[in-house]
Parts: C-alpha cells; structure tokens; sequence
C-alpha cells in the first residue's frame, strides 16, 4: 500500500448477480473494495499490474477457479505476499485448499469484515507458503488419478495394449474394468484407420459415459496424431475438454458430446 492511499481490497466472484452481499461485507471494514470480474487471465493481469492490500476470494462457485488464482498469486513474486480470505464453500472442498493453502484465511460468509481486518493489522509479518503449481501438481498425480478413476469405478476399455491394466499404475480399491456400459471409458486408439473406423459408433457412447481417447505418444505408421484424432471427433460432433499423459508412451483426450 502506497504512504497516504487508501488500502484496498478485491474481490473475486464468479457471478456478478450473486457478489452483492459479499461486496457489502468487505465494505464493512472502511476499506475501499473493488470487485474483480471476467476470465482467471483477465483477473491476474488487473492483480499483477496494479496489486491490492487483501485479495477475497468467494468459494460458492467455481471453486477451483479461485484456487488457481490464489496459487497464481502465491507464485508470481509482486502479489506473493497479498493476503487471502475465501468465503464460503463445500467443506470439502475448502479442506483441500486449506492443505494446498494452509497460512490463508477461511472463513464463512458474514464473517468476512472482521477477517480482513484481522489480517490487515499482521499484514507483512509471516513468509508465504508458495504451493506448487497446477501443472506440478498433476505431474504428481498416476494415471488413475489423472484420467478420473475413484475407488469402486466400473471403467470400459477399448482395445487395450497387451500391458494394460499395469500403464495405469497404482490402481484405487475395486476399481472393475468392463467390455462396454460403463460411466468411463477408455478407448486405446492404435491407428488411423481404427481410430476413422469406429468414431462414428464412438459418438453414441459419449452420451451416456466419460470418453477417452487414448492414442500412442508420437503418433502411428500410418498418419494418427493429436490434431487428426481431435478434428476427427469433432466431425462427428464431439469437443474435448481435457488432455493428459497417460504414461512414457500414451496420451489421453476426453471427449464429450456436443451440444445442439
């Protein structure tokens, strides 16, 4: 905070209609509140250029939106010593922040004012805990983790390589692998030809189950890679929305269908 300016707190919530009260509780303090809204990118670059005092972060929507931006935060070296509040939220999932985050502030809604002052006053006097980033993080999670499969999932494979199920690595408990009819799939896509062969029958599947398409790393002999796999679906009417590395030799994308 610049000698003589007022401090300033700002805060993030992920819908506009719904940020009133949170807004009238940060006012409470005597502080001046700005409200920070559209994308996680455009939201950093306002932080970045011209850093708050305290940063507020709302929980009851898009929770993991606000935990990224606070690791964000915590990683980039001009807002790494802003102080967080989160408001509200699943328990559970504030308990997982919580861990990620453990020197932020938590608190329900309606006791924000009074944690924002509270962090005001000992603002500056602890080192913050910088957590890994998003992209480290996943680098740790196995394969399991990484392509969705929970304790007692019924996953339906595809066309698996002779190594599978051991390419997943550590599996959770009852975890049953299936033909066909399950809420995942896993279908190990080993060529071109296979992978335009069976698209088309693919696209029903994606309806009623989590589809992923896992393709060799590096492509095949005969012209599959990541961009015709993804141009492929979407011809038929499926969009990804997530990729991972499976392990050393495949890759996963995850296709939904979509929406008319």
């Amino acid at each position: 905070m610049k000698r003589g300016s007022p401090a300033r707190v700002r805060v993030i919530h992920w819908r506009a209609s719904e940020a009133t009260t949170l807004l009238d509780e940060c006012r409470k303090t005597g502080l001046e509140v700005e409200y920070l809204d559209g994308d996680g990118g455009a939201i950093c670059r306002a932080i970045r250029i011209n850093p708050p005092d305290v940063v507020v972060i709302d929980l009851s929507r898009l929770p993991a939106h606000g935990r990224e931006i606070a690791v964000w935060l915590r990683n980039t070296k001009s807002t790494r010593g802003v102080p967080l509040v989160f408001a509200g939220g699943d328990p559970v999932k504030v308990a997982a922040i919580r861990k990620l985050l453990p020197d932020a502030t938590f608190c329900e809604n309606g006791k924000v004012a009074s944690a924002v002052t509270r962090l005001m006053k000992r603002a500056g006097k602890a080192s913050p805990v910088v957590p890994p980033t998003m992209m480290e993080r996943f680098r740790e999670r196995s394969a399991a983790q990484k392509l969705g499969i929970a304790d007692g999932a019924k996953v339906a494979v595809i066309d698996p390589p002779r190594d599978f199920p051991g390419l997943l690595g550590a599996l959770p408990e009852s975890v049953e692998f299936e033909e066909d009819n399950a809420p995942l799939t896993l279908w190990f896509v080993h060529s071109r030809d296979a992978l335009l062969g069976s698209l088309r029958d693919m696209r029903t599947a994606a309806s009623e189950t989590k589809l992923w398409l896992v393709w060799p790393k590096g492509g095949s002999a005969d012209g599959l890679t990541q961009n015709l796999l993804r141009e492929s679906a979407r011809e038929v009417g499926l969009v990804d929305y997530k990729i991972c590395s499976v392990n050393e030799r495949w890759s996963g994308m995850l296709f939904a269908r979509k929406k008319v």
